[in-house]
């Protein structure tokens, strides 16, 4: 990949595949089965994800859906559903997003699906999508930020390899409009990959 392209230009894939999930960029459509997994994780979301503060509308979702379709093609976030490959029940989402395109540093997040957790299948999407970032963006930072309080946040990112770089204290004002003190968990290159 050309280092001086603009990354609009760059061909990126909108796919890739694990041992057991597709994650792919989102698509016109995909919005009802994305409520339904909100509607499901509400109260999960609830404290975490600012999208998750009350339940949103079919149509607000797909307007998610269709803006993420937009945002990746203009290369400033990188949104992307997860499937599992045995059924292609929807299992929650991962992005890359915070992204520095010079310095080639990008932001992980996730959520998953309550029925389908402690299943191990974030952990392996976020495998999934720091070898993607290496492989297909040449990443040379990957981060994951979570509240200091997001136990099932940061086991995630220690389960899957990253280091944590440090505490940044009542740094975040989470959901709950409280201020939160954040984890910071990195893998650069040449130190973990």
């Amino acid at each position: 990949m050309s280092e001086n392209l603009l990354p609009i230009l760059l061909d990126i894939p909108e796919s890739f595949e694990t041992e057991r999930l597709l994650v792919r960029a989102a698509r016109p459509g995909d919005g009802t089965e994305m409520n339904k997994a909100i509607g499901e994780s509400l109260n999960e979301l609830k404290p975490w994800m600012p999208f998750a503060q009350s339940m949103p509308a079919v149509e607000e979702t797909e307007v998610y859906v269709r803006e993420s379709r937009v945002a990746y093609l203009k290369r400033s976030t990188l949104n992307m559903q997860i499937y599992s490959k045995a059924d292609g029940t929807y299992i929650g989402n991962i992005g890359l997003h915070h992204i520095d395109w010079d310095c080639r540093r990008f932001e992980t997040g996730y959520w998953i699906r309550s029925s389908c957790a402690g299943n191990g299948y974030i952990t392996e999407a976020v495998h999934g999508i720091t070898d993607f970032a290496i492989r297909e963006l040449g990443a040379e930072r990957i981060e994951i930020r979570c509240s200091g309080r997001n136990k099932r946040s940061a086991a995630v990112a220690e389960r899957a390899g990253f280091t944590l770089d440090g505490i940044l204290r009542k740094s975040t004002r989470e959901a709950d409009g409280e201020l939160h003190d954040s984890k910071v968990y990195a893998k650069v290159r040449g130190v973990e990959f």
